[in-house]
């Protein structure tokens, strides 16, 4: 015990004792009971407390190894320890000494830029010793490290972070800092233009699995000073680059800020699996099939959902950029529709709604019909089937179903020079065999093709497997219930999607809450200039698209 912790010990006990200095023999027992109590209770606290404390302990140690040693020997040490030096071949370090001091240089193979680093090594050749002062680490970060990109860094986890990340450290004997030099080079393939979102009319460049080079493809099209781009770190094992997108003028502050909070608090081993298990984390939208956030591969998509206020989410080794906040009429829209006139971009639009309504309702509709041929109008009494097959047209459905999403899980899997052959096989060999048997109908196998092609035409890969779902809870709900089974199945899947909401916003919106301005937008392509205003929806810190000029006003 210090002496001050005596004084104050002694004093607490001067403060304590009764006048006269003598205690009384029952006070003493009650104090003497009272004080062992005290001691068991503190024994039963240590216990439980124990497992905390080691937490503590272990939480300093880590704290207090942050830095980076000075000695040279104590950093290659717990490279080896740490990283794998000398154990995975692909942890590379060059020792090399410069001007009478020890460096090392660490970097990934494969990661770093060979040709760079040699032409930093050859600068650092003709260092002498009496070109370095007391102050080694200044001289080498102002002067004699030719690198358009270097900083300083101290702190030891943040220095294997981004080394683990493509940069190279560089170490300086009896220096308790390093260099971090951009040296990135990633294995990375060209910009080509996604398989999901092709036009006929159009750049055909597509983000790829590149962070960087996703986002230069954006501010190539925004070249606009207010666009912000922040880094943020997620997963406590792969440290996944996460790069939030916003036009600083533009977007809502409390959207970007709910936004970085959720990403923030995502506690997670990595993102092995990139932006999709970045959403499931953020969204947490459970067993709702319907997706809550839109993805795109296209700059020209990304760039015009940025100036119109919107968010976006890059995810290192993902070709896919979600947007956020999404609604379900977003996720219906493609980019071909601006790419045409708008008389064409409007037609284009209104068949590809009808697709996806056919998608949806043609099966259910149908099978009600002939359940029910009472339920037809005259006009289309031609509708249903001469006879059933040997299967009821339930099963039929279901089957089929299943049939049309195994061809499609094949044709993902099944080489390019094999998937002719796989057609004619499940066209003829199957299709036809089929009905020939009586298994299948003709109807069956012709509208079930109808909804095929619709959930083909969603713009939205995923909307259109999420159709799928609803379209089979219909087709079963009519099979079981019929007319109440319709009415019921589509009213609950109806309020499910308006009790939705992205990112607090209305999931059906301009639908519901009704916006007439927005719900006309959608149903009709607008010419650019007659679209001046930003949707209600984001907020936007300015409205307008197009500010009139004065003398126009």
């Amino acid at each position: 015990m210090s002496d001050w912790q005596k004084e104050q010990h002694e004093g607490t006990a001067d403060r304590n004792m009764p006048p006269g200095g003598i205690v009384p023999t029952d006070q003493m027992n009650e104090e003497s009971g009272t004080k062992a109590a005290i001691s068991v209770h503190e024994d039963e606290g240590d216990e439980q407390l124990k497992p905390y404390r080691q937490e503590q302990r272990a939480a300093a140690d880590k704290t207090a190894n942050t830095g980076i040693p000075s000695n040279l020997d104590d950093v290659l040490e717990r490279l080896r320890n740490e990283v794998g030096f000398g154990t995975s071949f692909d942890v590379v370090v060059r020792e090399m000494t410069f001007g009478d001091r020890r460096t090392a240089m660490f970097f990934m193979n494969g990661l770093a830029q060979s040709a760079l680093l040699t032409d930093i090594i050859k600068r650092l050749t003709y260092l002498q010793p009496d070109e370095l002062s007391g102050h080694a680490f200044q001289s080498f970060f102002d002067l004699y490290v030719p690198a358009s990109q270097v900083s300083p860094e101290t702190d030891w986890n943040k220095m294997l972070t981004r080394v683990l990340a493509g940069d190279t450290a560089f170490f300086i004997d009896k220096e308790s800092s390093a260099l971090i030099i951009d040296a990135k080079n990633f294995p990375q393939r060209g910009p080509e233009e996604p398989s999901l979102e092709r036009v006929v009319r159009g750049s055909r460049d597509g983000f790829t699995e590149t962070l960087m080079v996703n986002i230069s493809l954006v501010r190539r099209r925004v070249r606009d000073p207010q666009l912000r781009y922040e880094l943020m770190q997620v997963g406590e094992r792969t440290q996944s680059d996460v790069c939030i997108a916003y036009i600083d003028d533009l977007v809502d502050k409390e959207l970007l800020k709910s936004i970085k909070d959720k990403i923030s608090l995502v506690h997670l081993d990595g993102l092995p699996l990139a932006d999709k298990q970045l959403e499931e984390a953020t969204v947490q939208r459970g067993w709702n099939p319907y997706p809550l956030v839109r993805y795109s591969e296209r700059p020209d998509v990304v760039a015009a959902h940025l100036l119109e206020g919107a968010v976006t989410v890059f995810v290192d080794t993902s070709p896919s950029v979600m947007i956020l906040p999404t609604t379900f009429f977003d996720l219906v829209q493609h980019a071909e529709e601006n790419r045409q006139t708008p008389f064409i971009g409007t037609y284009l639009r209104w068949v590809r709604f009808l697709g996806i309504g056919a998608s949806l309702f043609l099966l259910p509709i149908w099978l009600l019909f002939v359940l029910h041929p009472e339920l037809k109008p005259p006009a289309l009494e031609f509708l249903g089937p001469e006879k059933t097959g040997m299967l009821p047209l339930v099963i039929q459905f279901l089957l089929v179903e299943v049939g049309v999403d195994l061809l499609r899980m094949a044709s993902v899997h099944t080489p390019t020079s094999l998937a002719t052959a796989m057609s004619l096989v499940a066209a003829i060999m199957i299709g036809d065999i089929a009905v020939q048997t009586g298994l299948f109908i003709n109807e069956v196998i012709l509208y079930m093709a109808i909804a095929a092609i619709g959930m083909f035409a969603t713009p939205s890969y995923e909307l259109g497997l999420a159709n799928r779902i609803v379209r089979l809870i219909l087709i079963v709900s009519v099979a079981a219930f019929q007319v109440p089974g319709f009415m019921i199945a589509s009213t609950a899947v109806m309020l499910m999607l308006c009790l939705q909401r992205s990112f607090n916003r209305p999931y059906m919106w301009p639908l519901i809450p009704f916006d007439f301005k927005a719900m006309w937008n959608i149903i009709v392509r607008q010419p650019v200039l007659k679209n001046r205003t930003r949707p209600n929806l984001l907020r936007a810190q300015q409205r307008d698209k197009m500010p009139r000029r004065d003398n126009q006003k």
